[in-house]
Formats: structure tokens, C-alpha cells, sequence
């Protein structure tokens, strides 16, 4: 989004060369309601235009939303140190300055890409039935999985415990492996037998293992 439409065709032109289906606007005051409602890959907000401005906006992107952790890249011509502070600040991911070199551009939008393809990985989730063993306090008991992703899992159980409570989780992906084991966060409950469970913590080697077994599973884009 620029107030500049020569720019914003520019910046279209290079995403759309990159296979993806850029939306362009000039006026701020349309992005409002578009950034709380639609889910983007990436952002690109001019840091100079009519409130509310590239600041306002990233800054609304951060504190809630679909787009929260979105990468937002700030289009401006202020190359000051103290522009460059207060966008960071707001919670840009990169900044673009004018005039913008289209080679520059495409290179910072394929790694761009890259890592939004690495995070959708993480958390895209495949059917998965294996045991899995709980522990909450002193209490011990064992569910299925009914799906999982790199970072947590869905879990079908005799009993649930509230979002928010910490357990301990023990997942026996198979019969030939030991189980995969992590702290874990219930984030949400469903019904009365079913908890999405964040695999928070995770260690490194339990990590290894588990996406060992998961990323043949995944498909890619």
C-alpha cells in the first residue's frame, strides 16, 4: 500500500512476476478494516501518508489480528537512522527505500517466501492416529491424536483440562521409536474430549525426531 500508484503497480508488477496475487491501494483508510479481516503473506505499508500512516497501520497489525505475525516491509524515502528505529519499533520486518530497485525487491520477496513456506510447514496439520500419553500434575492418562503439525497436536482423551494449563506429553509416533516427549499448552478444548495441544519448549532432539516423522507427510505448495 502506497499513496503513490506508480509505486504500488511497481511493487504488483514484481509480485505477481513472483506467482503471487498482489492487492494494491492508495488510501490508508481502506486497509483498516481489509488487515483486520483478510490473512496476507506479506505487507508492504508506506511510511509516509495520510493517517493513518505505515507506522499506525504496522503498529494495529502487531497488536492483534489475523496479520499479527505477518512480515511487513516498509516502503519510505527517509533513510534517517531514527525512521529506520521507529519503524522496527512498530514492528516492520524490513524497510524498502525509494527509488525501489526491482531486482532488490524480488530477492527480499522470494526470502520472503521462503520462510512464510517454513512457518506454514510448522504449523499445517495431517490426520494422525499414535497414542499419546498425558500428564497433568500428578495425574496420568492416555488419548490418541486425532492430527498433528510440527508444533502441536489434537488430541481425543477420557478427560480434558482447562486452556491455558501446562502438561506433559508423551507421543508414541510408532512402535519402532521412542516417544516423543515435550511440555505442552492447552490452547483450546473441544467438547468434552478433545484438546489442541501447543508442543511450547520443545527440545531440540525431540524436535528433530518429530519432524523426522512428520515432514514426509506434509505436502509442499
Amino acid at each position: 500500500m502506497d499513496d503513490e500508484p506508480a509505486v504500488c503497480e511497481m511493487v504488483a508488477k514484481v509480485l505477481a512476476s513472483a506467482g503471487m496475487k498482489p492487492l494494491t491501494l492508495t488510501k490508508s483508510t481502506e486497509a483498516l478494516t481489509l488487515l483486520d479481516e483478510g490473512k496476507f503473506d506479506m505487507v508492504f505499508l508506506d511510511l509516509h501518508m495520510p493517517a493513518p500512516d505505515g507506522i499506525d497501520l504496522a503498529r494495529q497489525m502487531r497488536r492483534s489480528g489475523r496479520n499479527r505475525a505477518t512480515p511487513i516491509i516498509l516502503i519510505s524515502d527517509d533513510q534517517r537512522p531514527s525512521a529506520l528505529s521507529v519503524g522496527f519499533e512498530a514492528g516492520a520486518s524490513f524497510f524498502l527505500y525509494k527509488p525501489i530497485d526491482k531486482d532488490r525487491l524480488l530477492k527480499l520477496v522470494s526470502a520472503i517466501q521462503g520462510t512464510v513456506e517454513n512457518d506454514r510447514r510448522r504449523t499445517r496439520r495431517v490426520p494422525l492416529q499414535c497414542n499419546v500419553r498425558l500428564k497433568f500434575g500428578t495425574e496420568v492418562w492416555d488419548g490418541k491424536t486425532i492430527d498433528a503439525s510440527l508444533s502441536g497436536i489434537l488430541v481425543e482423551a477420557p478427560r480434558t483440562v482447562p486452556a491455558g494449563s501446562s502438561v506433559h506429553v508423551s507421543l508414541f509416533l510408532s512402535h519402532r521409536m521412542k516417544p516423543v516427549v515435550s511440555p505442552g499448552s492447552v490452547v483450546r478444548v473441544i467438547g468434552g474430549n478433545r484438546m489442541g495441544i501447543h508442543l511450547d519448549r520443545l527440545p531440540v532432539a525431540e524436535s528433530e525426531r518429530l519432524q523426522e516423522f512428520l515432514l514426509p507427510m506434509i505436502p509442499g505448495e
